[in-house]
């Protein structure tokens, strides 16, 4: 994968009929983490820690900050935050792939300065299997 444009990282929500690119978005990540499980015990070979493949509990974030931009998805996110709904998402990494499943709001901050635009930022934590569809 060579050098992508960061515009192109695009994070989408369902919105019932189809998925729309959360508008105003300035910066994205997603992250990826998986807890790990310790094993070692007294015999290790020399007090190394070993860990038990495939048994901690993973989990993706996704983040965001920028402007509002976009009446339909800006009212799509502040309907799913104040719902508490879990919807399904899709992150498209360019000449990657994309990732897709459900996610929930666990953040969305606002702010402003007096001589510049309100903000938000936006924070997402996976609530099942996600899936990778390389392109």
């Amino acid at each position: 994968m060579g050098a992508q444009k960061g515009k192109d990282l695009l994070v989408k929500m369902h919105d019932g009929t189809g998925y729309v690119t959360v508008a105003g978005l300035r910066s994205r990540k997603i992250a990826f983490n998986a807890e790990l499980v310790d094993v070692t015990h007294a015999e290790s070979a020399d007090r190394w820690r070993e860990l038990l493949a495939g048994a901690g509990v993973k989990r993706a974030a996704i983040s965001g900050r920028g402007l509002f931009k976009d009446a339909a998805s800006d009212a799509l996110v502040r309907q799913a935050f104040f719902d508490g709904a879990i919807n399904a998402c899709q992150v498209i990494v360019p000449d990657f792939g994309t990732i897709a499943g459900a996610f929930q709001i666990s953040a969305l901050e606002f702010s402003g300065e007096h001589n510049g635009e309100v903000t938000f930022d936006i924070s997402l934590e996976s609530a099942g299997a996600l899936t990778f569809a390389a392109l």
